[in-house]
């Protein structure tokens, strides 16, 4: 009995979605990883903890003016 072309192309498009998820979750890893390096090389890099507050008073500005043009926009 032979499968039927819904079931098939159904399992094609999950597997499709599986594939699609892991390239994007190696794709952000490897930009988060990329970047982090920089930020460890170029940002006060005798300093860590200078470093780490730099980049952490500056994330927290970027997800504050972000949240207000959020607000802004709805």
């Amino acid at each position: 009995m032979p499968k039927s072309k819904h079931h098939s192309n159904s399992k094609q498009k999950l597997h499709h979605k599986l594939l699609m998820a892991m390239g994007i979750g190696v794709s952000v890893v490897s930009f988060w990883r990329g970047t982090w390096g920089l930020m460890d090389l170029y940002l006060f890099p005798n300093n860590l903890t200078i470093s780490y507050l730099a980049s952490l008073i500056v994330g927290v500005i970027i997800l504050y003016v972000t949240h207000y043009i959020i607000q802004e926009l709805m």
